[in-house]
């Protein structure tokens, strides 16, 4: 028996299978591989942006150090990330045991200060090899030092100069004298250290005993003499004074004296 069902207008056999259409399902597919397409451009175009314009700021904790040196006569600039390294220091202690003078100090041709015959001049210098220099006038003694750091060096010019430079300023001596009958013979010895030439005057006093030839009497007195000479600069001259006794016998004097000495 066969029964017909309507449905909606449509009658239909029970027993008759419904065909799909194969143009049903192209659509569906084709619009099924659109989609995937469409996703997976829009993922390979995004990773592409994002890779063409990212721009990556890695955060650094450090930020290195630049020094810049430049280098003589030139117009380079020589950067490095390494920090300004300060030069390790040591102390100096440059003395003239008792010099009768006050003296410039020179470390490396530079004026640092005045050592004196009292005190000695302490000083802090950088690391390595230094000259250092005393003058007096025209004589300079020079010694070369190597400063280490925390480790003290000593220096004192007091024997070279008590050696080679006897008088720091302008001065002059009696350096021999002797009797020759009723005379006193005198060598004064003129001292220039100084940086300049110049006129120098002596004046030297002798004190004698004698026995008087008229009276018979012993007496007393002195005699002066004046001596002068032009010295040059760092030079030594020699001049001899002569000095009379009064007229008599039995000489007896003391040792001559400069009383007084100039110079100009």
């Amino acid at each position: 028996m066969i029964y017909n069902v309507t449905w909606c207008g449509m009658t239909q056999n029970p027993k008759q299978k419904t065909k799909k259409s194969p143009m049903k399902i192209i659509p569906l597919l084709a619009l099924l591989i659109a989609a995937g397409c469409i996703l997976a451009s829009g993922c390979v175009a995004q990773t592409k942006k994002e890779t063409v314009n990212g721009t990556a700021s890695p955060t650094s904790t450090f930020t290195p150090f630049t020094n810049t040196t430049t280098v003589p006569n030139s117009n380079m600039t020589n950067v490095t990330n390494a920090t300004n390294v300060t030069k390790m220091k040591g102390p100096l202690r440059v003395s003239i045991s008792g010099y009768p003078a006050d003296l410039p100090l020179k470390i490396d041709n530079d004026t640092v200060g005045i050592v004196s015959r009292e005190k000695p001049l302490d000083l802090m210098l950088d690391e390595g090899f230094h000259s250092v220099i005393v003058c007096v006038g025209k004589i300079c003694e020079q010694e070369n030092v190597t400063i280490f750091f925390a480790k003290k060096t000593y220096v004192d010019f007091g024997e070279r100069l008590r050696r080679d430079v006897e008088f720091p300023e302008p001065t002059a001596r009696i350096v021999e004298f002797y009797r020759s009958g009723d005379a006193v013979f005198v060598s004064v010895e003129f001292i220039n250290p100084s940086l300049k030439d110049l006129i120098m005057s002596a004046e030297v006093s002798c004190g004698y005993s004698y026995i008087d030839d008229r009276t018979d009497i012993k007496m007393g007195d002195s005699v002066h003499g004046k001596v002068t000479e032009y010295v040059d600069a760092g030079d030594r001259v020699t001049s001899t004074v002569d000095l009379y006794f009064a007229s008599g016998h039995s000489y007896s004097y003391d040792p001559p004296t400069i009383i007084d000495m100039t110079f100009k």
